[in-house]
């Protein structure tokens, strides 16, 4: 018997990254899911965002561990796009335990920059509240919210960056502070009817979010088009622990706990996951 055997998931970014590897790991011990992403670019943002082809395979991945899942198309900044994703997905699957608001872009030096600015607060934040928001009506005690924030939202700025140089960078931050933050009151509104609500920040994960140049150019602003190998060892500025990142599996099986039973009285908690980050950034830039 799966941790969360039976359950049904909904997970927004859910084509690739963090959000594949949440949808995998979920299916693994058990659950269903209903899947959701954009699958498309956006001009501010200047790495490529997860395609079609990118959910075919999260719904082969899972298949192919015999469990069902629905995947849909859909832009967590329209919250009627996402209620139809939701409704689709319970109209197979019957049923909603366990949310898990991934989706999230990060437009590092985008242009123009208050568009940046714009997108990554409407898809990191608003797309949260969306996603959360649809699902609500349809939880039932037992039930878990999971939110994707950030050792970012720890920070005052981005380490290497001068203040109002990259509104897209510090949008990001910004974005996955307010989440937290809401995340939190919500958990004591659900709270009474036994429906828990936490967020999980990561550090670096090793992404195509993490390795794009945008993210190069954000750790190494000293170079003009900063490669992979320029960049990788800036990356453990951000951990306290000498790590440049953590892969996604790592993200996910702090999700798999906190959707599961052994999980149930866990709720209002900010679960970092971050190779000591927080005490990092804490400690030395309060």
């Amino acid at each position: 018997m799966g941790r969360v055997q039976g359950k049904v998931a909904f997970i927004t970014g859910a084509a690739r990254g963090q959000g594949r590897s949440h949808a995998v790991r979920l299916a693994e011990e058990g659950a269903d899911i209903i899947a959701v992403d954009l699958c498309h670019d956006l001009d501010s943002v200047k790495y490529a965002l997860a395609n079609p082809a990118d959910m075919k395979e999260t719904a082969r991945q899972v298949g192919a561990l015999g469990r069902r899942i629905v995947a849909v198309q859909a832009d967590v900044r329209e919250r009627d796009q996402l209620r139809a994703a939701l409704e689709q997905g319970l109209s197979q699957l019957g049923r909603l335990d366990i949310v898990v608001a991934q989706a999230g872009i990060a437009p590092m030096k985008g242009e123009p920059p208050l568009q940046a600015w714009t997108d990554v607060i409407d898809t990191n934040l608003v797309g949260t509240l969306n996603a959360i928001n649809v699902a609500l009506p349809h939880l039932q005690e037992g039930a878990s919210v999971i939110a994707t924030g950030s050792t970012a939202s720890y920070m005052n700025g981005l380490p290497f960056q001068e203040v109002g140089t990259d509104p897209g960078g510090m949008g990001y931050m910004v974005a996955k502070r307010m989440l937290s933050q809401y995340v939190h009151d919500l958990a004591r509104e659900l709270a009474p009817r036994k429906i828990r609500a936490n967020v999980v920040h990561p550090t670096n994960v090793n992404t195509d979010m993490l390795h794009s140049e945008p993210m190069y150019q954000a750790f190494r602003p000293d170079l003009e088009h900063p490669t992979r190998e320029d960049a990788e060892p800036a990356f453990s500025v951000q951990q306290a622990m000498p790590i440049g990142w953590v892969e996604p599996a790592e993200i996910s099986n702090a999700v798999l706990f906190l959707a599961s039973d052994e999980a149930r009285y866990i709720t209002g908690m900010q679960l970092r996951v971050d190779a000591g980050g927080y005490l990092k950034w804490f400690d030395y830039h309060p």
